[in-house]
């Protein structure tokens, strides 16, 4: 259905240069704030086959490197030439001469061990780089942008207008489908990567940057060969102030606890599920194994998890429709409920944790309210699945009611459609037509509504089937915007941008108002601003499943 609008001339114009707008695309787009400007684009190196695409999604986490102290104390930076941030930054991680375009994403280069020195490497950390050539003691800090594409992770320095990877790091045997960072990390091992074979691997993102190689070092490698379980990985994420945990959601409806801190090969065994219909957790009988537990959520895959921001609650949804919402300490399902119709894609949690987005084939964004435990608002514009959804952390309402609580929230979605819905989620919307209170009455509901007050909460466990299409207010979108000529995958927002990704590996970061203007044409000033600090725990995207057409 989606890939009759992307004709062939469309498709090579989007992939052969950034800059090629296919007809109809525009380079922004207007919201009540102001207007959204593209400002650059990334993608894979245009000599990638694209037949390699269709075995895995393209999906994009967003990495804040700290500094890190260095042991040798840098030469004085010697002033360059070179026109283009990126290629500094590629010289500086990679070890090159002036940050020649070869090793930008090849990797290959070894032999030039001069390091170049420059003071123009935009917000991406020190300016200057060692003269020695040891390269382990790369203390750049930086924001990364890291996606898949086929059999190929790449990382791309985010701050620089240069579309092409720094690095590519090559899986042989499967594709990397899914992946997360934790800018909070102890001892190094910040980014994992899940595959298509199930196999999970941690790395450091530093110690990936520092090497010229194609595949991943000191990596620990976990569920190897699918020990565990053969499953495709759908889903990854670090527990929020977990001391190095991390979950892993598979296509057989299972999702893993693991430690990072034990050994990858300890064998875990798990007793046979009894109930396939019944979520289960079972614990690993030795204390040595990892995973240390499994969840059996559902039947069916789990297409997508998320942590809410104190890493109190797990959502998860799957291919049978459902959201579900647990206690992650506790083991325990807390609530949940059914899309109007079809398998769920997408969920995000909003930063107070008092809201989830979910989006599927329904082609609805739900809004779910955790105090009430029921869906508050649907989102109609999209034209085929939502395949991402966002909170704008960042964005703020024009108006407050002085309590210092928010009273409006921002969100973004994508989908099939290729297009980039905004909207506005006004508190006073969603309760009032919820609440029906006549005159000097207690609150009534029309048949169908789960609650019979509107202050009794369902009990704990409790799964809402899906609501009446009377009962749950509609919410109209602020901005509806054709981003690309290829099927979404997913969007994050950042300080300064709202970054949206394309199934097949194109990336585009469009500026928001204000910070478009003060941007100058010359990629020396590229996003210069601190504020990343304030980057939500866990940015990252995607984790849908598609209909292959």
């Amino acid at each position: 259905m989606i890939h009759g609008s992307n004709s062939s001339s469309n498709g090579m114009m989007s992939s052969s240069s950034a800059n090629a707008q296919s007809p109809g695309l525009k380079t922004y787009f207007k919201t009540p704030e102001g207007r959204y400007k593209l400002q650059y684009e990334k993608t894979h190196p245009a000599g990638l086959l694209h037949y390699t695409h269709g075995k895995a999604v393209t999906q994009a986490t967003l990495a804040h490197l700290k500094d890190k102290p260095s042991q040798i104390l840098p030469a004085p930076s010697s002033s360059s030439s070179a026109g283009s941030g990126v290629r500094l930054a590629a010289a500086r991680l990679l070890g090159g001469g002036n940050g020649s375009r070869a090793l930008s994403f090849v990797g290959g280069n070894g032999s030039s061990k001069n390091l170049s020195g420059s003071s123009r490497i935009g917000s991406l950390g020190s300016s200057s780089t060692s003269s020695s050539p040891i390269l382990s003691n790369y203390d750049g800090k930086g924001t990364y942008l890291i996606f898949n594409v086929g059999d190929t992770l790449f990382i791309s320095d985010f701050n620089s207008q240069d579309k092409d990877p720094i690095k590519a790091i090559h899986f042989s045997n499967s594709n990397p489908v899914c992946h997360a960072f934790d800018p909070e990390a102890k001892d190094g091992h910040d980014l994992l990567i899940g595959l298509n074979s199930g196999d999970v691997y941690s790395v450091s993102l530093r110690q990936q940057l520092q090497d010229v190689g194609k595949k991943l070092v000191s990596a620990q490698h976990y569920n190897k060969d699918g020990s565990v379980n053969s499953g495709r990985c759908t889903s990854i994420a670090w527990v929020p102030e977990g001391d190095g945990a991390f979950v892993v959601a598979h296509a057989d409806g299972n999702l893993y606890v693991y430690e990072k801190s034990k050994d990858g090969t300890g064998e875990s065994s798990f007793p046979v599920i009894k109930d396939q219909t019944q979520f289960s957790v079972a614990h690993a009988r030795s204390s040595k194994s990892n995973p240390v537990a499994r969840w059996h959520i559902c039947q069916g895959s789990i297409n997508s998890i998320a942590f809410s921001t104190d890493g109190t609650y797990l959502a998860t949804v799957g291919r049978d429709g459902y959201l579900r919402v647990f206690d992650y300490s506790k083991e325990q399902l807390i609530c949940g409920g059914k899309s109007y119709y079809g398998a769920l894609l997408c969920c995000a949690w909003s930063m107070d944790g008092k809201y989830i987005l979910t989006g599927g084939e329904d082609d609805l964004v739900q809004v779910w309210s955790m105090e009430d435990r029921k869906v508050v608002a649907w989102g109609e514009g999209h034209g085929s699945w939502v395949s991402g959804v966002a909170f704008d952390s960042y964005w703020s309402s024009p108006t407050s009611d002085g309590t210092g609580e928010s009273v409006m929230y921002r969100f973004g979605s994508v989908g099939q459609d290729t297009q980039l819905l905004l909207w506005d989620l006004a508190m006073d919307e969603i309760v009032v037509p919820l609440r029906r209170v006549p005159p000097g009455g207690s609150p009534t509901f029309s048949t169908g509504n789960q609650s019979a007050h509107w202050d009794s909460i369902c009990p704990v466990g409790t799964i809402q089937p899906a609501p009446s299409i009377r009962d749950v207010p509609k919410l109209s979108p602020v901005v509806v915007h054709r981003v690309h000529v290829e099927p979404l995958s997913g969007l994050i927002f950042t300080q300064e941008s709202v970054v949206t990704v394309c199934r097949e590996g194109h990336i585009k970061i469009w500026m928001r108002p204000g910070y478009a203007e003060s941007q100058s044409s010359n990629s020396e000033n590229v996003l210069t601003s601190s504020s990343k600090e304030k980057l939500p725990w866990s940015a990252k995207v995607g984790n849908a499943s598609y209909k292959q057409s």
